[in-house]
């Protein structure tokens, strides 16, 4: 059984959904208002993990992953400017919901082609627009108003936390410790108030005026549509905790009256750029696009990531993605010199897999189980590859392909390595010989090493 770190016990749990054989998981998704940094898609690598594990474990998933096309402030609070607003600016163009609209579209669809170089799967998951949910956000803001949670102010209708007593509950949050949120605007009760619809000159029309919902009522409101008042896990970046996670606990519950809003929080840690925290304004960013621009597979990436703990924080140096990258061609190149495929699953590496990855989704362990199983020198190629296709279905490398050149050895040439090892394998030692003799008269030469065959030009 899958346990996870759940950040609302601070404990390592057993995963139990509220209905048996099934997930709900809503992650957190982009702000489409540009290119998605690496950092941003670290995290949908991480989810693209979890979801694999539990479909290996027969459980059917309902997941969404949101787009934010609208109200995500770049003080992630109640201040500042519409990070939409900043977008559409960038590219020239006027701040009408029209053009916000195009400048979601471009960008969201640009992060589908991106997480699908990164081989995430997204069958089935629903990514809805939060452009396309206001009408639920009215009547979730009318709900809370009704329940007496809301108050107004001249810039909106805030949602008051000294009604929800257990605000905070997730991660800990102190009211007392916690930086003040009101900035300039002194009509809120408390510091930890959060905006629920905020009046404007442009935006929508509601029962309050002209304007847009905040934020945070976006992810309440999509969830309650898509997958209901209670789901499974919940997840986002580590920055979402304190403000954003927190505040949709304490709208959610108020408006259902039913806890956990979420059973389960997981959160990823940042992705730092040569120890520094990704930053547009510093020039610390990486684009995919740029990767693969450099020659490096998008899998390279993906394999990075699951080098460290999705708790734990990620470095990129371009010299740890070569490494990555040189990995990950080794792999791909033992999985097809020979590409025999043909085997049986070795229970105690699978065991050793499993035990890894149920504790909390531990991939770097996962990868260690994967380079010793092809070191071991006991166990035949043809059952080492089916070992690792069986591991793949989890850590998402595809395998069942390889991308990288094989020194330039003739197809017709792979194919008799593949019977010899056939052969090896079914102890045909004199077939064997036999296959290495009609190689050697194609120009080449066979060395047997414990990481398979290795291929030589005569």
């Amino acid at each position: 059984m899958l346990s996870v770190h759940n950040s609302l016990s601070g404990k390592l749990e057993p995963l139990k959904p509220l209905k048996s054989g099934e997930v709900k998981m809503y992650h957190c998704g982009p702000t489409v208002y540009g290119t998605q940094h690496i950092g941003n898609l670290s995290m949908y690598v991480f989810t693209d993990i979890l979801r694999r594990t539990l479909e290996i474990e027969g459980f059917k998933i309902n997941q969404v992953i949101n787009f934010t096309d609208f109200g995500h402030l770049t003080s992630d609070g109640d201040l500042g400017e519409d990070k939409m607003s900043v977008g559409l600016r960038s590219e020239g163009l006027e701040p009408t919901l029209e053009n916000m609209h195009k400048l979601g579209h471009k960008y969201a669809e640009e992060f589908l082609e991106d997480i699908q170089k990164l081989n995430i799967e997204t069958e089935g998951t629903h990514f809805p627009y939060a452009s396309h949910y206001v009408p639920q956000q009215i009547e979730l803001i009318e709900t809370l108003e009704k329940r007496g949670y809301t108050y107004k102010t001249t810039d909106g209708i805030y949602f008051d936390v000294s009604q929800f007593p257990e605000y905070g509950r997730l991660g800990g949050v102190s009211g007392e410790k916690e930086e003040s949120r009101i900035g300039e605007n002194s009509e809120k009760k408390n510091q930890r108030d959060f905006a629920l619809w905020k009046f404007g000159d442009k935006g929508w029309e509601s029962p309050w005026g002209t304007g847009f919902p905040g934020w945070h009522i976006e992810c309440s409101a999509m969830i309650l549509a898509l997958l209901g008042e209670q789901i499974d896990i919940h997840t986002g970046g580590i920055e979402h905790i304190p403000v954003h996670h927190n505040n949709e606990i304490a709208q959610s519950e108020s408006a259902t009256g039913k806890t956990p809003f979420s059973t389960y929080w997981l959160h990823r840690a940042h992705v730092q750029i040569d120890g520094r925290k990704i930053a547009k304004s510093e020039g610390n960013v990486v684009y995919l696009s740029e990767i693969i621009e450099k020659g490096y597979s998008p899998l390279a990436l993906r394999y990075l990531f699951l080098l460290s703990h999705y708790r734990t924080p990620t470095n990129f140096t371009w010299e740890a993605l070569d490494a990555a990258q040189n990995a990950l061609k080794k792999l791909k190149i033992f999985m097809w010199t020979p590409s025999v495929h043909e085997g049986e699953i070795i229970s105690s590496y699978h065991e050793d897999f499993v035990r890894a990855i149920e504790n909390d989704l531990n991939t770097p362990e996962a990868l260690a189980v994967v380079w010793n199983l092809i070191k071991d020198e006991s166990i035949s190629a043809g059952d080492k590859q089916t070992t690792l296709l069986e591991f793949d279905k989890i850590l998402g490398l595809d395998l069942e392909n390889n991308e990288f050149e094989i020194k330039n050895i003739p197809a017709d040439v792979q194919e008799l390595i593949g019977k010899r090892e056939k052969a090896r394998a079914s102890k045909e030692f004199k077939k064997s010989d036999e296959l290495r003799d009609e190689i050697e008269a194609k120009g080449f030469i066979v060395e047997d090493s414990p990481t398979g065959p290795k291929i030589e030009r005569i």
